[in-house]
């Protein structure tokens, strides 16, 4: 395609278009997502073309009601729990996949995720749709995630059919995904902290980000953006990095936000501006560990890690 996608706040005319076979990029409150019928093989395989993304990779499905997942997902009393008290929400819960999910949703593998995104117009989407969509972030594999529709124009705006325009996203990390086979593990953090998950269930909870890809966003290196990452533990130790960089004659830009729900919320941003300004190295300080701090940090260190 060599048009613009448009952008509109038209809820009917990306029903019009998924229902067509097209894909088009969704806001939720953690990240914009590029959206296609779950069950559409053509539209989905769409996805992966524009994404550069690996077929073995999973995708989340998304859906409007509790009634719809269990549709396509086998609910533990456990999963179920986790359902009711988070939905909508940026939790994604990994179950056994029901005979309605097709293999090029799972990448092969007998569990899917599945989330119910908690934003306005697209809620309305996934209801007037009235059927499951695929949704990974709106962006190139291993990039930085978009988090306001001008991202996703700026990205993929001449690849997919629309972007529907949902603001800014409130939370600005991507969703937390709990597996709940064989146990309970945060396979990736987000917005919903391990601690808010052990809470509800009364039980002790692993948490294992690395594993293979069993789940989105489990890669070594992902969110990358051009620019080499240095993480730093204090703003002091970050300041003190800057002028070393500086005085090397490379161009520099510094992240650091200490109210966490804001670092969260404009991380990906920060990452894109930085790109954007040319820089050769961002100096980035680690959150705190509490709640949304462990996924601020789990996005830094894979934005970090080597790439092949």
């Amino acid at each position: 395609m060599n048009h613009h996608a448009p952008i509109t706040q038209e809820v009917a005319h990306a029903v019009q278009k998924l229902h067509a076979g097209g894909v088009v990029a969704i806001p939720t409150e953690t990240v914009y997502g590029l959206a296609a019928l779950a069950r559409d093989s053509d539209a989905v395989d769409k996805i992966f073309a524009i994404k550069n993304r690996p077929r073995s990779h999973p995708l989340i499905v998304h859906v409007a009601s509790i009634e719809k997942a269990l549709l396509w997902g086998d609910f533990h009393p456990i999963a179920q729990k986790l359902a009711e008290r988070f939905w909508p929400g940026p939790l994604t819960l990994l179950v056994p996949r029901t005979p309605l999910v097709p293999d090029w949703v799972t990448g092969g593998r007998d569990s899917v995720a599945i989330r119910i995104p908690n934003h306005p117009l697209t809620l309305k989407l996934l209801h007037d749709v009235n059927d499951a969509l695929v949704a990974p972030s709106a962006n190139k594999f291993g990039k930085v995630s978009p988090t306001s529709a001008s991202h996703v124009a700026q990205d993929l705006g001449n690849e997919i059919d629309l972007i529907l325009d949902g603001g800014q996203c409130g939370i600005g990390v991507e969703s937390t995904i709990v597996e709940c086979i064989d146990g309970v593990r945060v396979l990736r953090p987000g917005a919903i902290s391990r601690h808010d998950v052990e809470e509800v269930l009364e039980i002790e909870v692993s948490s294992d980000s690395s594993g293979q890809a069993r789940a989105p966003g489990m890669l070594a290196s992902h969110y990358a953006p051009n620019a080499q990452v240095v993480l730093c533990d204090t703003l002091e130790q970050a300041q003190n990095r800057v002028l070393e960089y500086g005085d090397k004659g490379l161009h520099v830009f510094l992240i650091f936000e200490p109210n966490l729900h804001e670092y969260a919320q404009k991380l990906y941003s920060l990452l894109r501006r930085a790109d954007i300004d040319g820089s050769d190295v961002i100096v980035a300080v680690r959150a705190p560990v509490d709640g949304i701090g462990a996924a601020i940090n789990d996005r830094l260190m894979k934005a970090s890690a080597q790439r092949d």
